[in-house]
């Protein structure tokens, strides 16, 4: 079981982290107790199960890339905002501050790097739900058909599609519900948590607890293990 709590960050670590997972455990399962956002999110996703509850988010498919000038900027909203002014110009509807925005901002090597991080985290989320999570979905819940491979492949580039749409969310902050998650649109099985009341409880006792070593600390992660808590950062 992993507790996790995190704004987002890489998606480059975050195959590291999984890769360290999956070689030391058959079965990797997430709480999320409050959030995990961005690329956090694309971590949770390798996950075979998923606890949330009413308060638990999720976030956008939105990774932070670093520019060339050493800020970090969210791939998709920068993505997208390049290609809204493309589309201007090729229109002919570029203003001359939109077109001194473009030159002054947008640069090819960063480009290309924020594609590289939203195609990345799209075709891990693919290859993870199918590979983990949809492992044990073998017949559809109404009609009972067999479930091939394809339509695990089909749904899983929905489910990534859909998270990594910056439209639909508007902002890289954006939580994303238990509710949300299981609705008709991305139909991800979540188990919630919540329905359990002695499992809830214990959760947050735990996350509490987790919570103010860590501040007591001054970590940002630690390992708990059956020999106790070790402080890694």
């Amino acid at each position: 079981m992993v507790v996790i709590e995190t704004p987002g960050g890489f998606v480059d670590v975050v195959e590291r982290i999984c890769n360290v997972f999956r070689h030391n455990f058959e079965i990797v399962d997430f709480i999320i107790p409050n959030y995990a956002y961005s690329a956090g999110t694309v971590l949770v996703l390798s996950g075979d199960s998923i606890y949330m509850d009413y308060y638990s988010v999720l976030g956008p498919i939105d990774p932070q890339s670093p520019n060339s000038e050493g800020r970090l900027v969210a791939a998709a909203g920068y993505l997208h905002e390049y290609n809204e002014l493309i589309k201007k110009s090729s229109e002919g509807n570029l203003t001359d501050a939109e077109l001194f925005f473009l030159v002054k901002n947008f640069d090819p090597v960063d480009m290309f790097s924020v594609k590289q991080a939203t195609e990345r985290s799209k075709n891990l989320i693919k290859k993870w739900l199918v590979e983990y999570k949809f492992k044990d979905w073998t017949k559809t819940q109404t009609a009972g058909k067999k479930v091939t491979t394809r339509m695990r492949q089909e749904r899983a580039e929905n489910i990534a599609r859909v998270l990594g749409d910056p439209l639909k969310w508007h902002s890289h902050g954006r939580g994303i519900t238990m509710q949300e998650l299981r609705s008709e649109e991305i139909r991800l099985i979540i188990d919630d948590y919540g329905e359990d009341e002695k499992l809830s409880k214990n959760i947050h006792q735990y996350y509490d607890l987790l919570k103010d070593y860590c501040r007591k600390m001054d970590v940002q992660l630690a390992l708990h293990s059956a020999n106790g808590f070790s402080q890694l950062i």
